[in-house]
Order: C-alpha cells, then structure tokens, then sequence
C-alpha cells in the first residue's frame, strides 16, 4: 500500500481505514458518465486501474496520461468500526478541481477546489456487515479561475493526497485551534460536533501527563464552540534549533463514548520588532530577532508529482534542508501536504505557506474560488507551529486585468493592469488573513513588480547575475527602504516599518531569457555577503531546494543528488552551512580581483549577528592567504584578530591587511570566526588573482619554464573542436587530440637540460547539444510556469554544475609520437573552484563556459627521452583524448594560473 501512515499526525483517531491503492479507473471523455449512472453500474465497464493517492498524470498512479476532463474511481470493500453506532466518515486528502461522491449508490456530496481537504459522513449508507462501494467522480478543465500554481510541472488530476475511512461517536472534536504564548499559556478554540443535546467533558493531555486541563461542558445538537486554556509551566519553546512539540492527545467523552484525538502544539511566538533605535523592524521568533536563511521549495516530485512516494521522501526534504543550515522554507504557490508540514514541526524549520494562485484573471467567479480554498488551507495547516507567515499572491498572477496577458509579471509595463480595485481586492484578502489568524505574518503580494498593497513584510524578488550587479541592485532596495517610501510599493501605497527580506533570489534561471544549468556556487557565496552586509535587511530565499522540470538551480539535482559547491577547497570544513551562521563575518570585497605579486591589499570586514548567543563576548578572528603552488598548497601571510561581538545587526569590524605572494597565483583569503573555546563558528573566504608580471608566469619553481597558451595548438583531430572564455580554454569532442610544437631554449641560453616536466590543467569533455548544433535561445514567458521544456542543452549559459554525475575521461601524453605518460581525467566539473572561469567571464549574464576548470598534471619527462631532447631541444607533444574529450585552461581560465608549461632545469 502507497502512503500507509495516517495523513494527519497533527490531528490522528486510531479508528481508521487507509483506502491507498488500486481502484478500478476510467476516463469519461464525452461527460457520459452521470448520464448512464457509472455510479452504480459493475466494476467490468470501468476500463483501468490506478494507483491511489497519485494524480493520474503521474507515473505512479499507473496512468501516467495528462487528459484534461473527468475520471471515474471505483473500489469495493468491506469496513466496520469496533464501536456500534460510531458514525463513518469518508476523508479526502485533496482532489483536483472538483468531485462528486457515492456510496453504495448514493450521493455522498460534492467539492469544488483543488488544495483543500474535506470529508463527508457516510454513517447513513455505509453497510457495516457487508461490502461497500465507492464512486468518485473528478473534473478537473484547467479553468482559468482555478487555483493551480506551478502544475505545469507536473499536473495535479483527480484524487493526489490520501483518501481515508474513519470512526467517531455521535460528539466529537471536530476542529480545534491552538494559540501559545512565551509564558507558557495556551488558548484553545475547540469546535465540537454533537448529534444530540447532553453533557460532556473535555479532556486535555500532553507531554505524558505533565500538561493536563479538563472542563466540563453541556453541548448542544449541532456544532458547539468553545473556548478553553491552560498554562504549561516552564515552557520548552519551539524553534528550528529546538523544535519542542507538546504532544498527546483532546479527549471528548459523555454518554456518546470517547472521542480521542491525537495531536500536538509547539509553544512560540512570531512577530516583528525595532533594536536598538532603528527606524526599521526585524523578524522575531520568541521575542529575538531571526536571520531567515530560506529556500523556495516546489515540492515537486519526478515520479509522483506535487505527491510524494512515501513518508520517509517527506521526511528527507527536511533533513535536506536543514544539513545546509537553512532555517526556513517558502512552500511556493501550493499548501503542503500535512505529513511534510509535520516533519517542519518535527525536524525543526520555519515554514511560508503561499495561497495556490489561478492564472486567468480576476472577475467574481476566480475571487470567490481563491477565498474558499485559502479559507480551507488556513483552517487545515493553522495549528502547524512550523509556518510563520502565509502569502496571499506571488507576483500579481492571477491579478491582471484588461489587455493584459495573464502569466509572468517580470515585466515593469504590465503594472497597469493591476487594476485598483484588485489592488482593494489584495488588501482586503491581507487583512482578512490577519483578522482569522493574528498570531503569523501576512503577506500581501510577493513581487518582483514592486506592487505591494498593505503587507507584514517588505519583500522583493531579483534575478541578477553578477557581482557588481547584486551589490549595485540589494543597496538600492534597501536605500529607497524606509517609511514613508513609495518604492515597491503601487497605488499611492507606502512603506511602513515593516521588515526588508528577499522572498526570491537566484541566478541561473531567467540569465538572459534562459533556464541553463550553469555553477551557482560562485554567485551563491557574494550574494550571501551582499544580503549579510545590509543591517535592515533580515532574510532572504534562495531559487530553490532542488531542480525542476525547467529550472536548474537548485541547491540539489530534481533526484535529490548532491551538487558540489567546492568551498571545502578554500577553507578545510567549509560548506554551505558556514554561509547560513546567524554569526557572520561579511568579507566586503569582491569575490575576486586582479593584484601584483607582492602587493598588500586591505580587506574590510564586517560582523553580522542574528543570535545572542556571543554578545558581550570577544571572539577571535582567524585568517591565512594561502596559494596553489603548481602542487604544493603554499600560506603566503596569516593572522588572528580579536572581534568584539556586541549586540545584534551589522557593524565594522578591523580591516585586514595582507601581502600577495610573489609569483602568479590564485591566492585566497580564507577566515574563520572563532569562540573563546576555539571552536569554529563560521568560515568565509575571497579570491586574489595575483599576476607575477612576466609572459610565462613566475612560479616559486627550480629551473625555468616555457608557457604555450593552450589556443596556440598547430593541429586537432577533434569531431568538434571550439574555444572559450575568450581563448583562454579550448575543448575537443569525443575521441581526438591536440598537438604543440614545443621550442626548448638552445644551448646559449640553457647549456644542459637534465630534466623535464610538463605541467597543465585539463578536464574531461561533456559536449553539450550546443556544442554540435549551436546555440537555440528561448524567450522567457508565462510558458515556462507552465511546464514547457527547457532545452537545457541548447542554452549559451548551461554547464552543468559539479554533481554527483561523473564525466570521466583518459589522456595520453605523446612527445614525438611516443606515450610518455597517461593521465585520468576524473569528471568535467564546474563550481567554485573554478576562480578563474568566473574571473574573466566577459559578461556577467552571458555565460561562456563560468566556473569550469580542471586537475593539475603534472608528467615527468623519462630520462631516456629527455636525453634525446637535450640534443633536439624541440618536440610534438600530443594529449590525445579517449571518448571523454578534453578541455585545456590556460592563464585565465580554470583553477590554476598557468598555460601549458614546459619546465626545464
């Protein structure tokens, strides 16, 4: 059984059915069905099976067809509760866009809306000693006014979460909601279903006993609301670093039986406060401010669509988040499904839940579906202590009038068809949102069109590649930020105080109209300065947790494979976590530059603090300039510096400075943070190309050398042979090599060669569809929300970023035709390592091969041959290529500051 565990940990009875699996399935093309009563007719004219809770678009449901229109489910089965005269329920995780329901042929109910959950009780037609058939009829035409969000990644058809039998008595719990606060009390809304007029009392148990309320009641025929609290004495606060859930159980008993129900809170408080005198507010989680290090999440799945296979995949997106050291998730157009929802709550991470959003425009009959379903995803996920903040709209889609086309909102012009009374429309859903649930943040629209109406939180969106882009781009955001501003803001609407976060970020995707896979590890790093060098601002999220469908930026591959961002190889220990430290150290520098050998440069720096953890505290800033060496790691300078640690925000700390080596090299500053036991807080790290002034570089090496740039080659025998980042790297295609003509200096210069050493750094080739067809450029539209193909492999920009994928490759070594040496090319890898391929990219949205480099060889000449070349003092030399091609970096490309070198001594 597909999904056996009960879909709702955050509301769980014990008597239940999980109705998962095969029923029989059949499409209804012409809307026949209802007309010839396929509700009551034999499961022989049903035409298929299909794997329930799956869409039937997916490959997991068995159908794997995307057909628009109505399917027709059946299934038969024999169910009785333990308890006489228990009514049944039928429960539905989620079904798209609208369905019909029987049993035993009778009309069950109907519900319209794609996200939300419902039920309907059954008790009346269900047989108890006998079989029982269900009929579920789902319709679902793509409407305009439907909410859908990104489905074009995936459609959702037909039933896609979880459908469930379960028992209650005649009174029980249907609904109640939690509201907590810092000192511990707890405010209870408790909805209770009664089927008749009579005493009862109302239990209340957590934590194993240690937290217990009991009331009693008189409740009346027909739903009962009341209102209950307690105060839990010394409150465990939830939070992502110590997600403390009171679990246990709200217990209704009377005449009628017992009703249990299973559940759980967490005790926090979210909200959003000034410090220090700024004239600005930060985000808090329990009363201290919180940098919120986020990703936007699809939740999108390749085998099961917006449905994953299994609790443990749910359970793997948390973990997966968290090992990066992100503290927060935007769950992006779409609700959760609750068991993921439940891990947040488990594992330990904030959530931001948007609304589903339509794509046609707004008229009466769009609205009115979009407030029903918001209404029910509230009511669903409101006791999820995880989610901080909802968001009613992402970038005005769906909130377009007039001649305006319905899709992406990139697109500055469009803001005119943002008619005023939507705008009114937004704001009332924004203050409706708060009025039904005060204690979160509400956001109103999340733009890239600076068209927010009335919000909790300042947010924006940006796609920028580029280092002196991103920083030019963030400093205007926050300088037009302040009360009173316009800026971001539409119909005469301004700023408040309210928080300055990022609610979408990136690079890769939208770089010049395109969706190429290309490194983001380099950008990832400065734009996580640029965001930590900003007091106002308090957060930020990043696009997106994993790849989709058409997008190729993702911290992981759409399978969950890891990609590898390289900064291990700047700071031993460094990962991705190190840039999501509340306690930051900002290097406010370029993530490269261009110095002299010998130079000393001074860096600014800056302490960044979300936490209080060391205020009041001098911690130790420990730094090393370090270089490759043509092999051997070299530390050129290093030092340590005391750092006052006061108090939250941003602020100046001592500069360093620090001498360049002496020869060419990439030299890299690399830093850590440490407390006052030594430990490791954060790291960080710049880059230094350091040009030693002379034509063959100048290395700390015995002998001397003979630098051939790579593109001076005097012959291929590649099927496809191209150059890139302006020369400085060439690249041969499958089986092939290149050749050199290499001169040694004559006698007069170097009397006696005794030994020779070729050095240079080469990768293996994947070839891209590019590099045989040439380049096919897509125009970024609305058609790409909807799922349309990438074609990844035509795009300038795409390279595929390191990842757990390998492209290996073997080269020989040939002088004068004999093999001297081969060598084995382990993948062809693009990341941070890749200095200087993202150094000398000429244009920072046009991307020419960005971040790629290769391994440093190094071939010792055998004596024998090296004799003959003492006498020769030239040679061919070939690195001849197998299947996986070969790439050559010279000077400026690659990872290592060197052409082909020949060194002599």
């Amino acid at each position: 059984m597909p999904r056996p565990e009960y879909p709702r940990p955050d509301w769980q009875r014990s008597e239940w059915l999980n109705l998962n699996g095969v029923w029989s399935f059949r499409f209804d093309p012409n809307n026949e069905g209802i007309g010839h009563c396929w509700q009551t007719i034999d499961e022989t004219a049903y035409d298929q099976a299909i794997t329930v809770p799956f869409s039937w678009t997916s490959p997991l449901s068995g159908i794997g067809k995307d057909v628009k229109g109505i399917g027709w489910y059946r299934r038969t089965l024999n169910w009785k509760p333990s308890e006489a005269g228990s009514r049944i329920f039928l429960r539905f995780g989620a079904v798209d866009y609208s369905c019909d329901v029987w049993v035993n042929g009778a009309h069950a109910g109907f519900h319209k809306g794609g996200y939300g959950t419902f039920e309907f009780d059954i008790t009346d037609t269900w047989k108890p000693d006998g079989d029982n058939t269900i009929v579920v009829r789902a319709e679902d035409h793509d409407n305009d006014y439907q909410t859908r969000g990104k489905q074009g990644y995936g459609e959702i058809r037909g039933i896609w979460q979880p459908v469930w039998l379960e028992a209650r008595p005649q009174a029980y719990v249907r609904d109640a909601k939690f509201v907590t606060s810092l000192d511990g009390r707890v405010d209870l809304t408790v909805a209770v279903q009664a089927h008749k007029a009579g005493p009862a009392e109302l239990t209340l148990r957590f934590a194993e006993g240690a937290v217990t309320h009991t009331q009693q009641l008189t409740v009346s025929a027909g739903e009962n609301k009341i209102t209950a609290s307690f105060t839990v004495n010394d409150p465990q606060l939830w939070s992502p670093e110590t997600p403390y859930l009171y679990e246990g159980e709200i217990r209704l008993s009377g005449d009628f039986g017992l009703d249990t129900v299973s559940t759980y809170f967490g005790i926090r408080e979210i909200g959003t406060s000034r410090f220090g005198g700024r004239g600005y507010r930060w985000i808090t989680l329990n009363g201290k401010p919180v940098y919120l290090n986020g990703t936007l999440d699809q939740s999108f799945h390749p085998t099961g669509y917006f449905t994953y296979p299994s609790d443990d995949e749910m359970r793997d997106e948390i973990f997966l988040m968290k090992r990066l050291g992100l503290n927060f998730v935007r769950i992006h157009i779409k609700p959760e499904e609750p068991r993921k929802l439940y891990w947040a709550d488990k594992l330990g991470i904030l959530v931001m839940e948007d609304m589903p959003c339509f794509w046609g425009r707004p008229d009466e009959i769009a609205r009115a579906a979009y407030e029903h379903e918001a209404r029910e995803v509230i009511d669903r996920d409101y006791n999820h202590p995880s989610i901080f903040s909802w968001v009613m709209f992402n970038e005005t889609w769906g909130l377009m009038s007039g001649d305006m086309t319905p899709g992406l909102a990139s697109d500055i012009t469009k803001r005119d068809g943002f008619l005023p009374e939507t705008q009114q429309w937004v704001r009332d859903m924004y203050r409706w949102a708060k009025r039904i649930d005060p204690s979160r943040i509400v956001e109103d629209n999340s733009p890239c069109n600076g068209d927010h109406v009335e919000t909790d939180i300042n947010t924006w969106h940006f796609y920028i590649n580029g280092y002196d882009q991103v920083r030019a781009h963030v400093s205007e955001v926050v300088e037009k930020t302040f009360p009173g501003s316009d800026f971001n803001y539409i119909g005469g609407n301004v700023q408040t105080d309210a928080p300055l976060m990022n609610s979408e970020c990136g690079n890769v995707w939208g770089i010049d109209h395109g969706a190429g896979d290309s490194d983001l590890a380099w950008h990832y790093r400065y734009m996580m300065n640029e965001f930590r060098r900003h007091d106002k601002m308090c957060g930020f999220v990043f696009t997106e947790f994993r790849d989709v469908t058409n997008e190729f930026n993702g911290y992981y591959r759409l399978d969950g494979s890891d990609k590898h961002f390289g900064y291990e190889a700047f700071v031993p220990g460094m990962t991705l976590a190190d840039l999501h430290s509340p306690d930051f150290l900002v290097i406010d520098a370029p993530p490269s530059q261009t110095v002299e050998a010998g130079e000393n440069v001074t860096v600014p720096l800056l302490r960044s603090s979300f936490s209080d953890r060391y205020h009041g505290h001098t911690l130790k800033v420990s730094w090393e300039l370090h270089y490759d060496n043509l092999g051997t790691r070299t530390v050129a300078d290093r030092g340590i510096a005391d750092a006052a640690w006061d108090g939250y925000g941003v602020a100046a700390i001592a500069p360093l400075t620090v001498g360049m080596p002496k020869q060419d090299a990439v030299a890299v500053l690399a830093i850590r943070l440490l407390n006052e036991a030594g430990e490791t807080v954060t790291r960080n790290f710049i880059t230094f190309d350091v040009r030693g002034g002379e034509e063959s570089g100048v290395y700390d090496a015995e002998g001397a050398f003979v630098g051939i740039p790579v593109g001076s080659f005097a012959g291929n025998s590649f099927s496809h042979q191209w150059e890139a980042i302006q020369g400085a790297k060439v690249n041969g295609a499958g089986h092939g090599k290149f050749v050199y003509d290499v001169k040694l200096p004559d006698q007069s210069v170097q009397e006696f060669i005794g030994d020779i050493e070729i050095l240079f750094e080469a990768s293996a080739k994947r070839v891209l569809t590019r590099n045989v067809e040439g380049v096919k450029e897509q125009a970024m539209g609305v058609h790409y929300m909807h799922g349309a193909a990438a074609n990844v492999e035509h795009n300038p920009n795409t390279y595929y970023m390191t990842d757990d994928e390998l492209h290996e490759s073997k080269v020989n070594v040939l002088i004068d035709g004999e093999r001297i040496a081969s060598v084995s090319l382990p993948d062809d890898p693009a990341d941070s390592r890749g200095v200087l391929s993202w150094h000398y990219q000429p244009v920072a949205n046009k991307l020419d091969e960005a971040g790629s480099y290769g391994y440093l060889c190094k071939i010792t000449v055998p004596g024998r041959v090296a004799a003959v070349l003492d006498r020769s003092r030239n040679f061919r030399l070939e690195l001849e290529a197998d299947e996986g091609g070969l790439a050559l970096y010279g000077r400026n490309a690659g990872r290592y500051p060197i052409d082909l070198l020949i060194r002599y001594r």
